[in-house]
């Protein structure tokens, strides 16, 4: 029989073979629409490993020049780590966070925000070292800023993994499995349809067979019937006076 497989327990009926096309159609649209979305988000996770492989090379390119830096303020003023620690009472820079929606996935982006404060550092390395201080501090700034940056993209990264996985997950399963399900129980209901057509064409052309041979014996019998009742009725005497003759002798 068509339709073997695995499929949904339906009563074969054309309400039911309907819905079933409805509902293979929503799952085609399903699929389709979900088969965008894992394309569009794969691509923007291929640009964001593109980003993250730039920004790492730019943290290394960025670190070694910021420890050079530090080593030059260490050379020419010596430790001057607690008096930095001492002077500081506030962030001088704060991260803010916004959402992005790519394919209905908010994807979290960090940005470096400076927040306006009187410096604590105009009066350190006033008896030596300044130029190298302010340097080092610079330095720093755009270590810590390719830092947020990379903070970023590997949020958004591990996202989209979990993301791209999970979509891939739910096409597939609509394509090979809701989707042939579908069309196992449409097949079904088919085969079931025609095979209760086919039964009805065999009952009504067994019906009117048989009601043909009844009009036809009833039309035999209307044509035959002032002989037959001739012979009938001088049968039917025939029997009576018969009778009559077969009683009997009566002996008193």
């Amino acid at each position: 029989m068509s339709g073997t497989g695995p499929r949904i327990n339906v009563f074969p009926t054309r309400m039911a073979l309907t819905g079933m096309k409805n509902r293979l159609k929503g799952a085609q649209t399903g699929h389709s629409l979900l088969k965008r979305k894992s394309e569009a988000l794969t691509r923007r996770f291929r640009d964001i490993v593109k980003k993250i492989d730039e920004a790492k090379r730019k943290m290394g390119k960025i670190m070694q020049v910021a420890n050079f830096s530090y080593a030059e303020v260490m050379y020419s003023t010596g430790d001057i780590g607690y008096q930095i620690r001492e002077s500081v009472k506030t962030a001088s820079l704060r991260v803010a966070s916004k959402l992005e929606n790519v394919s209905g996935t908010m994807l979290p982006s960090f940005d470096l925000v400076p927040f306006p404060q009187n410096s604590p550092f105009d009066l350190t390395g006033l008896g030596r070292g300044g130029q190298q201080i302010q340097k080092c501090r610079e330095t720093y700034k755009k270590a810590l800023e390719v830092l947020v940056e990379l903070a970023s993209l590997q949020t958004a990264f591990v996202i989209l993994d979990e993301v791209i996985k999970l979509t891939n997950r739910r096409v597939n399963a609509i394509e090979h499995v809701i989707i042939p399900k579908i069309e196992n129980t449409i097949k079904f209901i088919t085969a079931e349809l025609d095979e209760a057509d086919r039964e009805e064409f065999y009952r009504l052309k067994k019906v009117q067979g048989k009601k043909k041979e009844k009009l036809a014996e009833e039309t035999r019998l209307r044509e035959a019937g002032p002989a037959f009742s001739e012979e009938s009725a001088s049968h039917q005497a025939a029997n009576v006076l018969s009778e009559y003759e077969q009683d009997p002798d009566i002996i008193f």
